[in-house]
């Protein structure tokens, strides 16, 4: 069985977004919108998004099963490259998402990250741009 491969780049990717809605504010006309403005900043390019309402996030997947099985047909129905949270996962999550969807899972903060090292024009910026990804 082969893993995604881990890079943290976006860059010309097709994209599916994903949303756990708890118990945080959103925009209930678009709540995905600022991970997709993120995402196009990190030139990916956005296919589908999927959101979820739990009270709390599963410890495995963040997402239950019945969704984790939803978003694979969503990924596979797109052909998308990546799948981009607006949360913040475990590496655990990270794991076991990439391990039922077989494409790269990133995050909210590695969507950012990886902005800040497209952008990072010194030696400076960019050790420190690593180290924040580490």
């Amino acid at each position: 069985m082969t893993q995604p491969q881990r890079t943290n780049s976006v860059q010309s990717e097709r994209a599916v977004l994903v949303g756990v809605l708890l118990d945080v504010p959103v925009d209930p006309e678009n709540p995905l919108g600022e991970l997709g403005g993120l995402a196009q900043t990190a030139r990916a390019e956005v296919v589908a998004e999927m959101t979820q309402r739990r009270d709390r996030p599963d410890q495995t997947t963040y997402l239950g099963k019945g969704k984790v099985a939803e978003l694979a047909l969503l990924v596979e129905r797109h052909d998308a490259d990546v799948v981009i949270f607006d949360n913040d996962l475990s590496p655990a999550q990270i794991r076991n998402l990439e391990h039922e969807l077989k494409i790269k899972v990133l995050d909210r903060s590695e969507v950012i990250l990886d902005i800040f090292a497209a952008r990072a024009r010194t030696y400076e910026a960019r050790l420190a741009v690593e180290l924040a990804q580490l």
